[in-house]
C-alpha cells in the first residue's frame, strides 16, 4: 500500500509560560481544524515503528549501559563523568536541533525533505559508535557521544517529522502508542545484547548500531516520500534563521504547556535513568559490570509493563478522544514507581518500582506524543522547525539534568557514598508536575 502522511515533533522554547486566552486558544485550535489528512497504510506504520525501534536501540543502549561500562573502565571511581558526557551531548543537540529542522523543511531533493537526513544521520551515528568503542580516554568518549546525539538524533527527528507530515488526528494515538512502545523496549533489547559483549567494546556499541542501520534503511527504501524539488523555497538570512529558534507563546499557549510538560517529563526521566546502573550496583552491593545481567532480566518484564502503558493508553486516547487525563495518570504512576525505587530496601522492591515506572512511562510518552501532534503549529510549512523546537524540551533536560544529578548525589552524602534516594525523589516530583502541566491545555480534551 502507498503510505500517507505523518507529522514532526519540534517544540519551541517558550520565553514565558502564558495563561491561555480566548484568542490564543482560537489560534491553537486553528491548526487542529485544518483539513484532515488521509489515513496512512500499514506499510508506513510498521516500518515507522521498526525504524524508531532501530534508532533507539543504536542510540539509547549506550546511555543505558554501554557508556556506563566504558566510563567505569577508563575512569574507575568517577561516575560523575557520565553526567558530564551525556550533558555535553544534549547541549550540542539543543543548539543545533532547530537549525536542522529548518534545513529539513527547506530541503529539495528527489528523495524528499526527510529521507536525506535519515540517511546522513545514520551514517554519522555509526561513526560515533566506533569513536566511543575505541576511545582511549573519557574525553574522546564524550566527543563520540556528541556525534551520536547529532547523528542518531537527526535520523530520529526526521522520522518523527515524517509522522507530523502525514498522520491524521484519528491515527495519532495509535501510532504514538506503537512507536512509544517500540522506543521504550528498544533499550531493553539493547541491554540484553550488551550483556554478551561487555568484554569487547567494539561489539558492545556496534551490535545494537547494526540493528539501527537495518531498520532505518528499510524505512528509507520501502516507504515512499514525494520529490520535494517542486516545493517553494524562499531565501533566508542568518537573522531569519536565528529567529526560527523562537516563537510567540501567546499565539500558541497549548503548544507551550505541552512543551513545559515534556520538559518536566524528560527532566524526571533523565534523573531517573542516567545513574540507574550505578544505583542498582550501590543498592545491591555488587560491581557495576554485574548490573547488565540483572537489568537485562528486569527489562524482560519491563517489556510487558511498557506495552500495557504505551499501546493501551495510545489506543484508548484515540477511542475516547481524551489525551490530558491519560498523561496525568501516566505522571502519577511514574512518580509512584520512582518513589518505590528510592526507598527500596531490597531487589524485590527495586523490581516492583521499576515495573510500575515503566507502565507510567509508556502511558505518558505515547499519549503526550499524540497530544503534541494535536497542538503542533504551522505543520504544513514549518513542521521540522517546530519539531526541532520541541526537541529543546528533551535536550535541555538531557543537558542540565545529568549535571544537576551529579550535585544532587552529593547532598547529604558522606565519604564515597552517593544520595541516590534524593535523586529518585526529585525525579518523581518532576514527572508528577509534568502530568499536571498538560491540564492547562484547552484546545484538546
Amino acid at each position: 500500500m502507498t503510505p500517507t502522511n505523518d507529522e514532526p515533533l519540534v517544540t519551541p522554547l517558550p520565553a514565558s509560560t502564558p495563561s491561555p486566552t480566548a484568542n490564543a486558544v482560537e489560534l491553537d485550535g486553528a491548526a487542529r481544524s485544518a483539513p484532515e489528512l488521509p489515513k496512512v497504510g500499514p506499510r508506513y506504520i510498521w516500518f515507522m515503528v521498526l525504524a524508531q525501534f532501530g534508532v533507539f536501540m543504536a542510540f539509547i543502549t549506550p546511555l543505558a549501559i554501554s557508556l556506563t561500562i566504558r566510563v567505569n573502565t577508563l575512569a574507575p571511581g568517577h561516575p560523575e563523568y557520565l553526567g558530564y558526557i551525556t550533558g555535553a551531548g544534549a547541549l550540542f543537540v539543543m543548539l543545533t536541533a532547530p537549525f536542522m529542522g529548518v534545513w529539513s523543511d527547506r530541503t529539495r531533493t528527489p528523495l524528499g525533505r526527510r529521507r536525506p537526513f535519515m540517511i546522513g544521520g545514520m551514517v554519522v551515528g555509526v561513526a560515533s559508535l566506533v569513536v566511543m568503542a575505541l576511545a582511549p580516554n573519557v574525553l574522546v568518549v564524550g566527543l563520540g557521544w556528541i556525534l551520536a546525539q547529532w547523528g542518531w538524533g537527526t535520523a530520529l527527528s526526521n522520522l518523527q517529522i515524517s509522522t507530523a507530515d502525514r498522520l491524521p488526528e484519528s491515527q495519532r494515538g495509535k501510532v504514538a502508542g506503537l512507536t512509544s512502545f517500540a522506543t521504550q523496549i528498544a533499550p531493553v533489547f539493547g541491554v540484553i545484547l550488551a550483556q554478551f559483549f561487555t568484554g569487547d567494546p567494539l561489539l558492545l556499541f556496534l551490535v545494537p548500531g547494526a540493528v539501527g542501520v537495518v531498520f532505518v534503511v528499510l524505512f528509507v527504501t520501502l516507504v515512499h516520500e514525494d520529490d520535494s524539488r517542486g516545493l517553494p523555497k524562499d531565501p533566508i538570512t542568518v537573522l531569519q534563521l536565528l529567529s526560527k529558534y523562537l516563537y510567540d507563546p501567546r499565539k500558541h499557549p497549548d503548544f507551550s504547556w505541552n512543551w513545559l510538560g515534556r520538559f518536566l517529563f524528560y527532566t524526571g526521566i533523565t534523573l531517573n535513568t542516567t545513574y540507574t546502573a550505578f544505583f542498582f550496583a550501590d543498592r545491591l552491593g555488587i560491581a557495576v559490570e554485574s548490573v547488565a545481567g540483572i537489568m537485562a532480566s528486569l527489562s524482560m518484564a519491563g517489556v510487558l509493563a511498557v506495552t500495557l502503558g504505551a499501546i493501551g493508553g495510545g489506543f484508548l486516547s484515540d477511542r475516547l478522544k481524551r489525551r490530558r487525563l491519560f498523561v496525568l495518570i501516566g505522571g502519577l504512576i511514574m512518580a509512584g514507581g520512582m518513589l518505590a525505587q528510592a526507598y527500596a530496601p531490597d531487589l524485590a522492591v527495586l523490581v516492583a518500582g521499576s515495573l510500575v515506572t515503566s507502565v507510567g512511562l509508556g502511558l505518558f510518552a505515547a499519549v503526550d506524543q499524540a497530544l503534541l501532534l494535536d497542538v503542533l503549529p504551522e505543520r504544513e510549512t514549518d513542521a521540522g522547525r517546530f519539531m526541532g523546537i520541541t526537541g529543546f524540551a528533551t535536550s535541555i533536560p538531557q543537558s542540565i539534568a545529568p549535571l544537576a544529578a551529579s550535585g544532587i548525589l552529593l547532598i547529604g552524602a558522606e565519604g564515597g557514598d552517593r544520595n541516590y534516594t534524593l535523586l529518585f525523589i526529585v525525579a518523581a516530583v518532576s514527572v508528577l508536575l509534568a502530568g499536571i502541566a498538560v491540564l492547562r491545555i484547552r484546545s484538546v480534551r
